[in-house]
């Protein structure tokens, strides 16, 4: 069975990125003001730009959090890969289960990188359990609730779905879609190494506000 992920692997509240809903605000601003807010980990999402984009947001998101937080890019490893020889502190990616199988990955990335990868099913814990240990870091766990952020997600876990793909891996779960505050709770004792937040941080009046919200449902 796949282990428990790199060592010292911690999620909290955990920011990915959505260029749409931060608005004229923009990704770079919404980040710093989110991490000031709490949150410590950073996936910077792009699915309609160019590569060269792509790799300028990734470069001056990951300049403006510093070393206060863990960023990742979404899907694209060879932006990953550009950064990260670009000097920027970028420390992994977040894959899914149409993108690069995650041995390859893991090979193209190295050890030290962190990698997350969605999965929803028992089928998905079953493929990713014949993988050799230290393959996949974390596991993105959801839907939740239904999200407009993902308009093709699958059927809705809820808390009791969640905690069964929890109880199922000993992989940290970082469980994600249409997540309230008022949910945290309930998903940290379901088992949550984290909880991912777009629309509630992305498009808040005060991102770091909203951060401070999850926080402190995450804390108590």
């Amino acid at each position: 069975m796949t282990g428990a992920g790199r060592t010292g692997f911690t999620a909290g509240i955990y920011l990915i990125t959505d260029d749409q809903l931060c608005g004229e605000r923009g990704v770079v601003e919404t980040v710093s003001a989110a991490v000031a807010g709490g949150v410590r980990m950073v996936q910077i999402r792009e699915k309609t730009a160019s590569a060269a984009r792509f790799y300028d947001l990734v470069m001056r998101t990951a300049d403006a959090v510093g070393d206060r937080a863990t960023v990742l890019v979404d899907d694209r490893v060879d932006v990953f890969l550009a950064a990260r020889a670009g000097g920027a502190a970028v420390h992994g990616v977040h894959i899914g289960q149409s993108d690069l199988p995650a041995p390859q990955v893991r090979a193209i990335v190295g050890q030290d990188a962190l990698i997350g990868l969605s999965a929803n099913t028992a089928a998905h814990l079953a493929q990713l359990h014949a993988l050799p240990s230290g393959t996949v870091d974390y596991l993105g766990v959801g839907v939740i609730r239904p999200t407009s952020t993902k308009p093709d997600h699958p059927a809705p876990l809820g808390i009791q779905g969640f905690a069964a793909i929890a109880a199922a891996t000993l992989l940290p779960c970082v469980a994600i879609g249409g997540i309230t505050p008022a949910d945290v709770r309930a998903l940290r004792c379901a088992g949550a190494a984290g909880i991912a937040v777009i629309s509630a941080i992305c498009a808040a009046e005060n991102p770091a506000r909203s951060a401070k919200e999850f926080l402190k449902e995450w804390t108590q």
